[in-house]
């Protein structure tokens, strides 16, 4: 099986229900909403999430089609790429056969957690697509230290900085791998001033764009000084950035992934004792270092499954390099044996989860010829609906009234409210409803662990959230507002 064939199925797996399936959380929706705004030359938002080149990669698709389907799936497109970029550079590097090649492209690609962040319309997708780009490239820097392996790096780490803002967060794991190949390379011949011109460049060209649009010169960096410093609690309560937890990863691991995870993360330890610095870092050492740089580091931040996208893959990866030391017959029984796995779990977790009621909803609401409507929390409604900025996302009881006054007929009880944690319209929930539908995506245990970054709760406090979700009847409630 070639690494061209297993991304073919790969692209199977991910595509498979998705076009029943509605965007699975707010920061889709607003996505696809702001690249639309983008389209049409309103940049108000192009700074969103710190994530322009989001926005505009995406702009030219809202000139054809306005249809969210068509940027799920190109978004779920890119990380197939992502996948397969990252499987050709250590097949290439480990001179793994065709069989193998393909082998590590399913085992990686079948994760539950990049299955699911390759399924929204968010930056993941494109991130994880940079940081591959960026393992190969700095791999290659370190076997042949030389300007133009810097720059090329260089080049993939500032297009990461273009569509994410967490890759700040490979900062310090350059900056260790730098101290440990210990050859003064960046320092030699003017290459630091370049390189930091460079990552200054976008921040310059787009910051201007940003001016000539009316916004602030310094929006783009203030984003990241408002995610490192919260000004004010956010709608769940939550307000600060550091959460301390050594175990709510581990227990993620050991619940929702394959337990060929525990061998890739662990397995590499072995190698450590014959390492020395100044020397070349083989390619199951500096594969490991990354994966574990960033679980130690993401296990200060406030938590979601999504904080480590780049390392699951990684550990996978780490996994099958080891196993390949067994006789061909049982590395492909086992390899084979724990894709099966991971994709009955992709069933249980992702697929049963996926048809959605939003368009009944939408149905309903035309024909009894609603207008806007106000929905609480959750904005899943808005992509079938025309106009889509006639869900109005509302958040505090006061909010209904206000437009009640405007004229709102409905409010939809989404329970997209108990996914946030944003308790202050729970008491709305058991108003009398005029029409209830099923939405089993709001009860999914991945989206309730993927939110617990935004709600700053822990593992097994976001797991009770989840099993209260999952016993309510139904999960969109319409009420007539009166």
């Amino acid at each position: 099986m070639g690494l061209l064939t297993a991304l073919v199925l790969l692209t199977m797996v991910r595509l498979y229900g998705l076009a029943g399936a509605a965007l699975p959380d707010y920061d889709s929706v607003r996505n696809w909403q702001i690249v639309q705004e983008v389209a049409t030359g309103r940049l108000t938002h192009l700074f969103h999430h710190g994530s322009p080149l989001f926005s505009l990669v995406y702009a030219p698709v809202a000139w054809i089609t306005t249809d969210y389907r068509v940027f799920q799936h190109l978004n779920a497109l890119g990380a197939v790429g992502a996948v397969g970029l990252l499987s050709a550079f250590i097949s290439r590097e480990a001179r793994l056969p065709g069989w193998q090649a393909g082998l590590l492209v399913l085992l990686m690609g079948t994760s539950l957690l990049l299955t699911f962040s390759g399924r929204d319309f968010t930056m993941s997708s494109w991130s994880l697509l940079c940081f591959a780009g960026l393992l190969q490239a700095y791999y290659y820097r370190l076997r042949r230290p030389a300007a133009n392996t810097l720059y090329r790096a260089v080049g993939w780490l500032v297009l990461g900085l273009c569509f994410n803002y967490k890759f700040l967060l490979v900062l310090p794991i350059l900056a260790v791998l730098e101290w440990w190949q210990a050859d003064g390379l960046l320092w030699r011949h003017g290459h630091w001033w370049r390189v930091a011109g460079l990552m200054a460049a976008p921040y310059l060209l787009l910051g201007t764009v940003g001016v000539l649009a009316g916004l602030p010169w310094y929006l783009w960096p203030a984003i990241y000084y408002k995610v490192a410093f919260p000004d004010a609690a956010n709608a769940a309560g939550r307000a600060a950035t550091i959460r301390p937890d050594g175990l709510y990863y581990l227990r993620y691991l050991w619940e929702f992934e394959s337990v060929v995870v525990w061998l890739g993360l662990l397995g590499p330890l072995l190698l450590l004792p014959r390492l020395r610095r100044g020397t070349a870092l083989p390619l199951e050492v500096y594969l490991a270092v990354w994966g574990w740089c960033l679980l130690a580091g993401m296990s200060l931040l406030v938590k979601a499954p999504r904080g480590l996208l780049w390392a699951y893959g990684l550990w996978y990866a780490l996994a099958l390099l080891q196993l390949r030391r067994l006789p061909a017959a049982a590395l492909a029984a086992l390899v084979l044996t724990a894709i099966g796995l991971n994709v009955a779990r992709i069933q249980r977790e992702i697929y049963a989860y996926a048809p959605t009621a939003y368009p009944a909803v939408a149905v309903w609401l035309q024909q009894h010829r609603a207008g806007p409507v106000a929905s609480t929390i959750g904005i899943g409604l808005a992509p079938f609906r025309t106009p889509a900025d006639s869900v109005q996302p509302i958040f505090l009881p006061q909010q209904v009234q206000a437009l009640r006054r405007r004229g709102y007929r409905y409010l939809l009880l989404d329970g997209y409210w108990r996914v946030a944690n944003v308790r202050t319209l729970e008491a709305w929930w058991h108003r009398p409803a005029v029409a209830v539908w099923r939405e089993p995506q709001l009860t999914s245990p991945l989206l309730f662990l993927e939110h617990s970054e935004f709600t700053g709760l822990g593992y097994e406090q976001t797991l009770r959230l989840q099993h209260a979700a999952s016993r309510d009847s139904t999960q969109l409630r319409l009420i007539e507002l009166e």
